[in-house]
């Protein structure tokens, strides 16, 4: 029988589990741990829970529709102009009604102001304003704050699209628990089909958004609303000044309302599509950006939620440590977990290395399999199963060497403050501020 097991496989056997724990610990101990048994464990009681938590949600849910509150929905962005048909489209197909539309151009040198009046001069949007200079999208979306009328401030970016039902949906969680101060929708990718690099991020997205913050809000440590598709109490924005500088301001607001006392919460059922980036060049380019912000903020401005302080709270602690330990601490601990199977087990590589490609090609199938039982688009994602053997390489070498490189040139020359994705000029004065 062992002749039809390959020589790898054999040789893993033969030499017995405690030397497979010790070449493999770094899996074992952190990605197995994390992405297989907490993860399926949270699974396990929410889905015991599901009585419950829908008896709440259609309580909820009926206050929601006997108040019938204004909600504000804000597009801040630059050169948008080209999606704002097909968002406002996607909007007036909304089951909830009760909004107003405000899009924002910050200084774009497209067609957008003239794009933009016309949708006002035809009744699609309520209000459009524009910012003459660009001064980055944490500025358009705060000019946007101070005409806003509603009850709650849904966050939105241009280029996305939206179930029927999402508007309510990100909405509704407010009035499950009045201490919630703002609600994450739940961001998948629209553009799948259109190459091998979107593909790859719709898996991603599955995994860290659809999946994993199902998991991080139900532990009670969800730490990022995103950009892309988050409700917000008009209130709590107004008290804690509405958005600071980016790159990363969708996770630094999220911090912010933490640090505030309020709860924030993530509604899978509010579904927000997205096009991702179809090159890798492109992609490279933002998860830098993105990278970066994780030293920037998490690590940077707000060290404060790691100390004992009036204010500290053990959740808020947790939700940035857990974020920090398995982004940037572990991402050193890799690079530790590489030089010492390089220099201790040299000799063996020629079974090391394939049965780690193994075991993460194994992990990557479990973990599709709990994507498989949360998603409301079953049938169309089966599509992407013939594609999660790539993710080893994705996730384990590819974003892996992104992350290190962003990480190291935050940490030691703070280049998120020279990223063109904001004006020099207000990067400069977020930098003198420590923003």
């Amino acid at each position: 029988m062992n002749h039809l097991i390959p020589e790898y496989l054999n040789y893993w056997f033969e030499v017995g589990i405690w030397k497979f724990i010790r070449i493999f610990w770094y899996f074992v101990l952190f990605e197995f741990t994390r992405y297989i048994i907490i993860d399926y464990i949270v699974y396990g009681i929410f889905y015991l829970n599901r009585k419950k938590r829908q008896d709440r949600w259609d309580l909820a849910k009926q206050k929601f529709r006997l108040e019938n509150p204004l909600v504000s929905i804000i597009i801040p962005g630059k050169n948008e102009g080209k999606h704002l048909y097909k968002l406002t489209k996607s909007l007036s197909e909304q089951t909830y009604t009760n909004f107003e539309l405000i899009i924002v151009d910050d200084g774009s040198d497209d067609d957008t102001p003239i794009i933009g009046e016309n949708l006002k001069k035809h009744g699609l949007i309520d209000l459009f304003l524009r910012n003459d200079q660009r001064g980055g999208k944490a500025s358009a979306a705060n000019f946007a704050l101070q005409f806003c009328k509603g009850k709650y401030i849904v966050h939105l970016d241009a280029d996305c699209s939206f179930d029927r039902d999402a508007i309510e949906n990100v909405v509704i969680p407010f009035y499950i628990d009045e201490n919630i101060g703002a609600v994450g929708g739940n961001v998948k990718v629209r553009n799948y089909k259109s190459s091998l690099c979107a593909k790859l991020q719709a898996i991603e997205y599955l995994k860290t958004v659809s999946v994993g913050r199902i998991v991080t809000s139900y532990l009670g440590i969800y730490k990022i609303i995103s950009g892309a598709f988050g409700a917000f109490r008009s209130d709590v924005i107004s008290s804690i000044g509405g958005w600071d500088i980016g790159p990363g301001l969708d996770g630094d607001i999220t911090v912010k309302i933490r640090k505030s006392g309020y709860r924030v919460y993530f509604e899978p059922t509010a579904v927000c599509l997205t096009n991702a980036p179809e090159k890798f060049k492109v992609l490279t380019k933002q998860r830098l950006r993105w990278d970066k912000s994780i030293i920037r903020f998490r690590v940077r401005k707000h060290k404060d939620v790691y100390f004992p302080n009036a204010n500290f709270k053990w959740s808020t602690f947790f939700s940035l440590a857990e974020n920090v330990f398995y982004n940037v601490i572990l991402d050193v601990l890799w690079w530790i977990y590489i030089i010492d199977i390089c220099i201790n087990y040299s000799g063996s590589l020629q079974f090391v290395i394939p049965m780690n490609i193994t075991l993460y090609f194994v992990m990557s199938y479990v973990q599709m399999c709990s994507i498989y039982m949360f998603s409301e688009r079953r049938e169309e994602e089966k599509y992407l199963w013939k594609y999660v053997a790539f993710m080893t390489f994705y996730t384990g070498m590819y974003l892996r060497i992104v992350r290190t490189i962003a990480y190291y040139k935050e940490f030691f020359f703070k280049r998120s403050f020279e990223d063109p994705w904001n004006p020099y000029k207000s990067s400069r004065l977020a930098k003198e501020h420590g923003l």
